[in-house]
């Protein structure tokens, strides 16, 4: 007998009469407002304007949905493709079924359309949403429990998972509850974005960069304790050699990129003010030390003028006296 796991929800699904709520669909929905909301806040404190993370957002949702629904069905065709499957299942998003890398990679082609209508630097817009990015996968995830699916190996620790469905070859039992490792490793993730960021002043597109290579971290030792069917190359799940190659490509861009182009951007939306409020504040110290550098001189000057209106009448004084001297 168990004495402590963690409970399978009844149903991930309620009906409001013939409209379905889908659980998965709500923990996405609520990731993408956290994100923005997130996004929006660091942006502003770039010195970028209010709104413009959702406005570029209204891009970059749509397209990451439909990237993070290719990459399952291309990694995962058996499931719809083969004998006995129906190819319709391919459009049901709301079972379930989204590839972060996917999602990150036509993601990034939506931002780009909409930072380039702005006329934007998509790297300084990648770093300001890139903790909720990690933020929304950590609220996503519990999308994959209510869908009883994506679970680990199993286990008879105290937070293990208790499956009790048996649909679509689950069979019921207690298994790690992989969903809630990659969860905590997200909230991990988006603090130490946020850490370094401050910490490092990290800029064109290297915060958005260490979120990739310390998310794939994390993914690596998480994919391989998941027992769900994936392909499988010398060993290892498709998406463990995923994550190690943008890893080695996420930690490239971080080296590079910082000998290319050290420092953070000084202006990430034209127009939008004079830099960020600690770039303004530098900038009003350096404006009332130039203030008070031209009133020393301002002061100087009037001490010059006085001297020299002094020195000319004794100068003139001097001039007259040898005259004097040699009439008497």
């Amino acid at each position: 007998m168990e004495l402590a796991y963690i409970p399978s929800p009844s149903r991930g699904v309620w009906n409001l009469g013939p409209i379905p709520l889908r659980a998965y669909a709500f923990c996405i929905i609520i990731g993408v407002f956290v994100a923005v909301w997130l996004g929006n806040r660091r942006w502003i404190a770039r010195g970028g304007r209010a709104g413009t993370v959702a406005d570029i957002a209204v891009w970059a949702v749509p397209f990451g949905l439909v990237g993070g629904r290719l990459y399952h069905v291309i990694t995962d065709y058996e499931l719809y493709f083969s004998a006995g499957r129906d190819w319709v299942d391919a459009f049901k998003v709301w079972e379930g079924g989204l590839g972060i890398w996917g999602a990150i990679a036509l993601g990034a082609v939506g931002a780009w359309i909409g930072c380039r209508r702005r006329g934007i630097p998509l790297p300084a817009y990648a770093d300001a949403i890139a903790p909720g990015i990690a933020l929304a996968q950590a609220i996503g995830r519990w999308g994959n429990w209510f869908n009883q699916e994506l679970y680990g190996r199993e286990t008879h620790v105290p937070w293990a998972l208790h499956i009790t469905s048996s649909e679509g070859g689950r069979v019921p039992g207690y298994y790690h509850p992989t969903f809630l490792y990659e969860s905590l490793w997200c909230i991990g993730v988006a603090l130490l974005v946020i850490w370094a960021d401050r910490r490092f002043r990290l800029g064109h597109g290297r915060a958005f960069a260490l979120y990739v290579a310390a998310y794939c971290v994390g993914r690596g030792w998480i994919e391989y304790m998941r027992v769900d069917d994936a392909h499988h190359i010398l060993g290892l799940r498709l998406n463990d050699w995923t994550a190690m190659i943008v890893f080695l490509l996420a930690v490239t861009y971080i080296v590079v990129s910082a000998k290319k182009r050290p420092g953070r951007e000084a202006v990430v939306e034209p127009g939008a003010s004079d830099g960020p409020a600690e770039d303004a504040s530098g900038a009003e110290a350096d404006s009332a030390e130039a203030d008070g550098a031209e009133a020393d001189a301002k002061a100087d000057t009037e001490v010059g003028d006085k001297a020299e209106d002094k020195a000319e009448p004794d100068a003139v004084e001097a001039k007259d006296e040898p005259e004097s001297a040699k009439k008497s």
